[in-house]
């Protein structure tokens, strides 16, 4: 089965009226981030209560419905020709700049006082994403594009990967209790061992955006995901595009073939200069297996019908 196309390593060259929009998206986007940083540093490693979503694993808190609101209303007193998807409120708005606003990707480590979540925020037009910021208040860091470049914390970004993975350092959450179900105990752990016996290291920090931003950034070599939303990663494909890194997007048979990068559910993500087959190998199965079961089933639902 043909797989999405991954990203395009470069960005695109722009000039003029776009290029100055995009730039005043990402500041909005910055600026938007800001807003919340103080409420959430001061919140964190509080004594703060936590509710569920879908399951135990699937953690919200006060802070992210509050950051929300903030960032909200600030987008749309900024650019009022805004329609706004949030991870906690849902849709809003029909302006023509569709927002994408994760206020905390790693509401668990932020619960737990972990320090590794981030503020995800986007900006599509036309379905492309034409800005981002992901800001990681802890340590204070700023990563954004527009659709030039990429940056951290005013700084032109660049990923670096090292070329061999079994010197190289994978960043994923696979498999989490959802991946049992979906692919499997046996098969979830057997891939998951192929990975950890490949790579030089593997870690599940608990952010994809940052995850992404860390790979834009070479700090880190890869990072794969199967389970991720618009909001956690729309502004992580272009950083990490612009950075030089390449962006694989994966179906995993919940969407078309075909769609946007950040629409889609799974992911590769690697630095400039990887090849790491092992990880190809591996998540385009999952991928397929996806697939496959995903036809099976609509084929049932026809032949009851």
């Amino acid at each position: 089965m043909p797989m999405p196309s991954p990203s395009s390593t470069e960005p695109k060259s722009v000039t003029g009226e776009p290029l100055s929009r995009s730039i005043h998206l990402m500041e909005i986007a910055k600026s938007a981030a800001l807003a919340v940083r103080d409420p959430l540093l001061e919140a964190f490693r509080s004594d703060m209560a936590v509710d569920y979503k879908v399951d135990l694993h699937d953690i919200v808190t006060i802070h992210d419905k509050r950051a929300e609101a903030t960032i909200r209303a600030f987008i749309l007193e900024h650019e009022p020709n805004s329609a706004i998807m949030g991870e906690e409120g849902g849709q809003i708005g029909t302006g023509e700049i569709q927002w994408y606003v994760d206020p905390i990707d790693g509401t668990a480590n932020f619960a737990r006082g972990l320090a590794f979540w981030c503020i995800s925020i986007a900006a599509v037009i036309d379905g492309e994403v034409v800005a981002g910021a992901i800001y990681d208040p802890v340590a204070d860091l700023m990563f954004a594009a527009d659709l030039k470049a990429s940056y951290v914390n005013e700084k032109r970004l660049r990923s670096c990967a090292n070329p061999e993975e079994t010197r190289a350092t994978l960043i994923t959450g696979y498999p989490v209790s959802r991946d049992f179900r979906l692919d499997g105990r046996e098969v979830a752990l057997t891939n998951l061992g192929a990975l950890v016996e490949t790579f030089s290291t593997l870690r599940r920090p608990g952010s994809a955006a940052l995850s992404l931003a860390h790979v834009a950034a070479g700090w880190t070599d890869a990072a794969t995901g199967f389970g991720v939303n618009a909001w956690d990663v729309a502004a992580a494909t272009l950083i990490l595009r612009n950075a030089g890194g390449r962006y694989e997007p994966l179906t995993l048979g919940k969407v078309a073939e075909g769609s946007a990068d950040f629409l889609c559910p799974g992911y590769i993500a690697t630095g400039e200069g990887a090849n790491y087959q092992t990880l190809e190998r591996v998540a385009r199965s999952i991928s397929e297996g996806r697939i496959a079961k995903a036809a099976a089933q609509r084929d049932q639902i026809a032949a009851r019908a």
